[in-house]
């Protein structure tokens, strides 16, 4: 068996690709058939854990990972075999097939192509002989001409699977027929010929106010127009390269009815900040993104969610002013909530003698007895635990069963010159989880909690919004999209 590879592709990052392939993967398992995502190449610090093919657990991109279960299959690490994860501007950690890889990662740009291309096709090609369909998701646009030579994520992937294209572009953007037939003239011949059809996406008002423009552009390409896709908001997934701005909850504030403000700290390196979706759905809740004191100020909670460069970030958080409002907030007894490299931030030190991090060495916040040590060895793995007694803001996770990840370099412990003193951190988790002697602050490693289904009834008394439900609403409004025929035409022998 050899499957039929769909791919979509982008006139730009943000044009939607990865939602449509996400509602194709449910369409075409809705079908009854085999199906598996890949991505050959994604760039994101939003990744989750999966089986890796030597019975570890590795890194995927948190799309892939999502479109896996949109399509009923499990997810690993062939499916996004090359994961950057950026830590500067200039520089990116290289995982590749879920592991980290030292040496890729100190390869330049251009000269890691040749390097890579064979494992990307090795995995492409078991997915094929595993599944009837593969949903292939392209990266940023196929013309960027600087990196068409080093490709390996979108022509020469089409090319290798003989997949059949879509095109997808963000009208709502302004300037799509042009974005459209820019990116098709600047594609070689024989990849023009790969493209079935244009996709207009995030679509506000009346289809019929788009005319002539599809079949003017048809004349020119000899491409059709197969989909306009209404505008979605809140269809229930994390966006692929993150969301930010204040999110409020779908039901409206009632006079008199004060809802919770938290608010999360948006450093530059920012991770995993998709585990925070489910908030959004949340009665009561009010999100907002903070990247200077005064979007602090006024917080019921403030959460430090993960990083990829802690040190780096805590440094950026001092520089703007945060760090204060943060110790007042916590002298004040308001909740604080540090995840994975937020957890480490609490701490009275992060120590880095191995030169892991540009910023290396330097304090913490204070807020917890606990020092990090950074190591070149990452810890990745999902698992199961359980919460202890905790008292205070926290208490009601106690005893509570959780499901989750870890991502992340370096061990903490409590600090030892505190300890002789008195001040020791209370244990929520052995090795996972800590919290202050008020119960106000509570660091932890694990990612996921407000995905979870008894943390998330424990916190706010709510049930999760059941995934299967945003892929089948999803898988709705594509096939109510597309001309008739034509996602079946794409995966026809």
């Amino acid at each position: 068996m050899t499957a039929r590879c769909v791919m979509v592709l982008g006139t730009s990052s943000g044009a939607g690709k990865s939602w449509i392939a996400t509602a194709l993967c449910r369409h075409y398992a809705n079908q009854g058939l085999r199906v598996a995502p890949f991505k050959a190449q994604n760039m994101s610090n939003n990744a989750r854990v999966v089986p890796a093919s030597d019975g570890a657990q590795g890194e995927i991109g948190s799309a892939q990972y999502f479109q896996a279960l949109a399509a009923r299959a499990q997810p690993d690490v062939r499916m996004n075999p090359l994961l950057l994860k950026p830590e500067a501007d200039t520089h990116s950690q290289v995982v590749l097939m879920g592991q980290v890889d030292e040496a890729l990662s100190r390869l330049p740009w251009h000269g890691r192509g040749e390097a890579v291309w064979p494992r990307i096709a090795a995995a492409l090609d078991a997915l094929r002989a595993e599944n009837d369909v593969v949903v292939v998701e392209g990266a940023g646009s196929p013309a960027e001409i600087n990196l068409m030579a080093t490709d390996v994520v979108n022509l020469r992937v089409a090319r290798h699977a003989d997949a059949r294209c879509l095109l997808v572009t963000d009208i709502d953007r302004g300037g799509a027929f042009a974005h459209l037939y820019g990116t098709w003239a600047l594609l070689p011949e024989a990849d023009r010929a790969r493209i079935q059809g244009f996709v207009l996406n995030k679509f506000r008002g009346d289809p019929a106010l788009l005319a002539p423009a599809p079949e003017q552009l048809r004349e020119l390409t000899g491409i059709p127009t197969v989909a306009v896709v209404p505008m979605r908001h809140g269809h229930g997934l994390p966006e692929e390269d993150g969301w930010f701005g204040d999110g409020t909850a779908a039901t409206a504030e009632s006079p008199g009815e004060r809802m919770t403000r938290i608010a999360i700290v948006a450093y530059p390196r920012i991770s995993n900040l998709d585990e925070f979706q489910p908030l959004r759905s949340v009665p009561g809740i009010r999100l907002v993104w903070a990247r200077d004191a005064a979007q602090l100020e006024g917080a019921d909670w403030i959460i430090l969610p993960g990083s990829k460069a802690t040190a780096s970030d805590l440094a950026w958080l001092r520089a703007q002013g945060l760090s204060g409002v943060i110790a007042r907030h916590a002298a004040r007894g308001g909740r604080v909530l540090g995840i994975c490299g937020g957890l480490q931030m609490l701490g009275e030190a992060v120590i880095d003698l191995d030169g892991i991090e540009p910023a290396g060495s330097g304090p913490g916040l204070g807020l917890l007895p606990l020092v990090t040590q950074f190591a070149r060895r990452k810890t990745v793995s999902r698992g199961a635990w359980r919460f202890g007694a905790l008292h205070g803001a926290w208490a009601a996770l106690s005893g509570v069963p959780v499901k989750g990840y870890e991502i992340h370099s370096g061990r903490t412990v409590q600090h030892p010159g505190m300890a002789a003193k008195g001040d020791v951190a209370r244990v929520a988790i052995p090795g996972m989880a800590w919290h202050n002697a008020a119960g106000n602050v509570l660091g932890l490693y694990l990612h996921g909690l407000f995905e979870d289904a008894d943390a998330l009834r424990a916190l706010f008394g709510v049930d999760a919004p059941p995934l299967e439900a945003a892929f089948e609403q999803l898988a709705a409004a594509v096939r109510q999209a597309f001309a008739p025929g034509t996602l079946a035409a794409l995966v026809a022998g």
